[in-house]
């Protein structure tokens, strides 16, 4: 039904045509398209006369224009000819309508309703107005001061009210350098705010990645028709570095990656195509923040919905990926050019993302066990993103960046099998690297997730022994790291060693399932099995 509109015209604009998808089949001869062009050219001539002759229906009037947005015909002939109309030369926002008519140009139906009619008398707006409106785009939240803005006047009439606005949109760069516009649509007359609106919007793309196959990407389609990785739902953007160094880089290093059809990367490791490493990036950075969002209720790294900037090729045969606080962003390798290729996989992603949430929360220190438990923790998520994404090809397990770091760069059920980490805690755990004092946590989880012994889990056999032969039987990894988690943002602070940890999951399994429950019990016996006593 179109909106109440302007007085009484017949005003006629030269068309502007489109075919809608639904409109016309594909035809090879040139005869069938001249056809089809004459049938096009014939409805919207009727359904213009349509207008005019029911002026009214159509809330049509003087200084009214159309211009012609689609047409679409049905193979009963039913024809569809969709309008946007101007008054006085101005973009009427909210006055579009479709006609719809039978194959003989009458109208179909009467089903639309009669139209207000309202005219304007004046389309010049005092000087004020625009000085309003130009006010109102330093209000746009995630612009910098030099944002280029252009005004236009418009007659706003999507509330049903029409009256003269301006619609300025802004263009400039977001908090992480990225290109973002908003359109803030005033009140000419009074200067009030009436709208404002990004000018990009979410699209779904397709991701050839390279370590967990096609996956669906959410992007944003910007104002030039191009595709960006910005996830619009999560707030994080993915960039390529072009090989600087990490110590380089600022939140608006490097370039945004876009893209013309929305379909990334070419599902290859070592590939030649720098989108490939953005994917499984963009796409494990989703999964990390839905897992934390889903699983307990957090909204982001800091809880504050906000998103990260994330890096790919970073350095030259960098063989890591580490995240930063002070430019709140992930950073990730190209692997070391010969055997570990990019460091994008989904535990790795996840394992990165943490240190970013353990920051926020009880903020371990980077060294000693408090380091310890720091890496700990990381691997412990990273594992958990991991088993929440279920991906057929990297498919879940309790192997360390197994993906990007074949055959794996930890694994908890016997973290000694690296040839540098702890299994069990002892007066020399805390002047180990960070990195591998951690496996005394990883080997904590592993059993109070799966027990002691051995069990082949999707595949692969682990085999967990304890520091004095004692039997643990798991909870599940869900309830081990419910417990770990509440234990990490309510318990522990920035010096919490092992000791301290046992006390703080004890703490936080008796909060969650009771100091008499199984949970509880097998939480003591994990810590006492890697000899945290």
């Amino acid at each position: 039904m179109p909106r109440p509109l302007l007085a009484l015209s017949t005003a006629v604009a030269a068309a502007v045509i489109t075919t809608g998808a639904l409109a016309v089949p594909a035809y090879s001869q040139p005869d069938e398209v001249q056809h089809v062009t004459s049938v096009r050219d014939a409805a919207i001539s009727q359904a213009r006369a349509n207008v005019a002759r029911h002026a009214d229906t159509f809330g049509f009037g003087a200084g009214q224009a159309l211009q012609v947005k689609d047409v679409v015909l049905d193979a009963d002939g039913t024809q569809h000819v969709r309008f946007e109309r101007t008054y006085k030369g101005l973009a009427v926002v909210g006055g579009d309508f479709v006609v719809h008519q039978k194959a003989d140009g009458s109208l179909k139906g009467s089903t639309h309703a009669k139209a207000h009619k309202v005219a304007l008398t004046s389309v010049t707006p005092a000087v004020e107005a625009k000085g309003t409106a130009a006010g109102a785009l330093k209000r746009a939240q995630g612009l910098v001061s030099d944002g280029t803005s252009t005004p236009e006047l418009i007659v706003w009439a999507a509330d049903g009210t029409p009256r003269l606005a301006w619609r300025t949109t802004v263009q400039g760069l977001g908090d992480k350098g990225q290109p973002h516009g908003e359109v803030f649509v005033t009140d000419a007359t009074t200067g009030a705010a009436i709208e404002n609106y990004d000018t990009e919007r979410e699209a779904t793309g397709t991701g050839h990645s390279e370590y967990t196959g096609d996956v669906t990407l959410d992007t944003t389609l910007q104002a030039d028709g191009t595709f960006a990785l910005i996830d619009p739902i999560r707030k994080h953007i993915t960039r390529d570095a072009h090989n600087v160094s990490s110590s380089s880089l600022n939140s608006s290093s490097g370039t945004l990656f876009t893209d013309a059809d929305n379909i990334w990367g070419d599902g290859r490791k070592f590939s030649t195509d720098r989108a490939t490493a953005a994917v499984d990036a963009h796409a494990n950075t989703a999964k990390t923040f839905d897992y934390y969002k889903s699983t307990f209720g957090r909204n982001g790294i800091k809880n504050d919905g906000r998103g990260a900037t994330v890096f790919v090729h970073v350095g030259t045969n960098w063989d890591n990926a580490q995240w930063s606080d002070s430019c709140f962003c992930m950073m990730t390798g190209d692997g070391n050019g010969t055997v570990d290729p990019e460091q994008v996989d989904l535990d790795t992603m996840g394992h990165e993302m943490t240190h970013g949430v353990t920051s926020a929360t009880a903020n371990l220190r980077y060294s000693g066990e408090s380091g310890g438990l720091n890496e700990a923790t990381s691997d412990i998520f990273g594992t958990m993103v991991e088993w929440y994404a279920n991906n057929a090809i990297d498919t879940p397990d309790y192997l360390f960046s197994d993906q990007s770091t074949p055959p794996w760069l930890r694994r908890m059920d016997k973290p000694s099998l690296d040839g540098r980490s702890a299994d069990y805690w002892s007066k020399s755990v805390g002047r180990l690297d960070v990195h591998n004092s951690s496996g005394v946590g990883n080997h904590w989880f592993y059993l109070a997730s799966e027990g002691s012994g051995t069990k082949t889990i999707n595949g692969v056999t682990y085999n967990s022994p304890t520091y004095n032969g004692s039997t643990v039987t798991g909870i599940g990894n869900q309830k081990a790291a419910a417990i770990w988690y509440r234990a990490l943002t309510v318990y522990m602070t920035s010096t919490t060693d092992y000791k301290g940890a046992r006390v703080a999951t004890l703490n936080a399994a008796k909060d969650l399932y009771g100091a008499t429950s199984p949970e509880y019990a097998t939480v003591a016996a994990a810590w006492t099995g890697v000899n945290v006593l």
